[in-house]
């Protein structure tokens, strides 16, 4: 073989070790992320497709992540966060309460009134999850992020326009303190997960639900009740505490400058950009409502102040409820609002 043709074919061989290393480290990790909303929703399409782009691409393409959006991959909702403890997928996320009882210092988060601005108490959610619950209620898996959605809404078939108006109301919840809290307000609690929801009420299981603005549209659920009601002031009825978290196992066994890469785009970064994002979902989701015609019924400051009254026993009943468990619960709550005062003053 003539000295020409062996450099060339040299040369072609190393070319395409070069090109086969390359596609090797291209496709050097993938990991499949499983969560409940429709693709269509914010969560999915705003938060977290845009989070593993970031990560994709600061890993010039050797993470890829793999989206399974409304349970694809089997399973309901309260089993996501053992979905990704037992390895079954890498990642998920997941609103904490839809495992009753089993998170108890981050329902903290959604005692009635307690949330001040959706930002500012996803960055004390993530701090003190960060500082204290990924040792403790999350110890089992990596918490990636930590945030709460805006403020929470009634939507129902009937106008609530006073607290009277919630007696023997069927309405949905989606955490035990949420239920305690309708309760509380006169209504009778039917806990499920939100995928639930259109068929619940169609069907005349319940005849309403609390949920933020931004996620109505992905249910359709203006066309479903015809009043929501908001409420006056800077806290909110309540809020819901959302996380993602990555299997321990897998997020360890990842080379460092790739853990470097997840990291650098999960923590506080991606838990106040996921809260800015459900935030500014909230108004396209009303306006849906306004051009239905739908009814926007806003209790005023005086009609707040006797629901933030009738809702007081939801607090003690947590704080006697997480004692049985060891756990100070008004030290948690003077943290937690210590923490939100914190992030509003910044």
């Amino acid at each position: 073989m003539r000295p020409l043709t062996i450099a060339r074919n040299l040369a072609l061989g190393a070319a395409a070790l070069t090109l086969a290393t390359t596609a090797s480290l291209a496709q050097e990790v993938t990991l499949r992320l499983h969560q409940f909303l429709p693709s269509v929703a914010v969560v999915p399409s705003k938060i977290l497709k845009p989070w593993a782009e970031n990560i994709e691409k600061a890993s010039n393409g050797r993470i890829k992540v793999e989206h399974y959006d409304a349970m694809a991959l089997g399973g309901r909702p309260p089993e996501l966060y053992d979905q990704a403890r037992d390895g079954v997928v890498d990642i998920i996320m997941t609103v904490t309460g839809y495992t009753p009882g089993r998170f108890l210092k981050s329902e903290v988060f959604e005692l009635p009134f307690m949330m001040r601005g959706s930002i500012a108490t996803s960055k004390a959610f993530w701090e003190f999850t960060e500082t204290e619950l990924q040792n403790e209620e999350y110890k089992d898996v990596k918490v990636l992020g930590a945030w709460v959605h805006g403020p929470g809404v009634i939507h129902s078939i009937e106008p609530v326009n006073k607290l009277e108006d919630m007696a023997g109301k069927k309405v949905r919840g989606p955490t035990r303190v949420i239920n305690d809290l309708l309760k509380e307000v006169g209504a009778v609690p039917v806990g499920m997960p939100l995928p639930a929801i259109p068929e619940s009420l169609s069907k005349g299981v319940i005849e309403g639900t609390v949920i933020p603005w931004e996620v109505t549209p992905s249910i359709k659920l203006a066309e479903l009740v015809k009043n929501h009601t908001e409420f006056a002031g800077d806290e909110a009825l309540y809020t819901a505490t959302i996380v993602t978290v990555m299997n321990k196992d897998r997020y360890n066994s990842l080379p460092d400058d790739l853990r470097a890469i997840i990291d650098a785009e999960s923590g506080m970064k991606l838990s106040e950009m996921a809260a800015r994002e459900m935030l500014d979902g909230d108004a396209p989701g009303r306006e849906i409502a306004v051009k239905a015609g739908n009814n926007i019924i806003t209790l005023d400051e005086a009609e707040v102040a006797r629901w933030k009254e009738a809702s007081r026993p939801v607090v003690d009943h947590w704080v006697a409820s997480v004692k049985e468990r060891g756990i100070d619960g008004n030290a948690v709550i003077e943290k937690a609002k210590a923490l939100i005062d914190k992030y509003q003053s910044q």
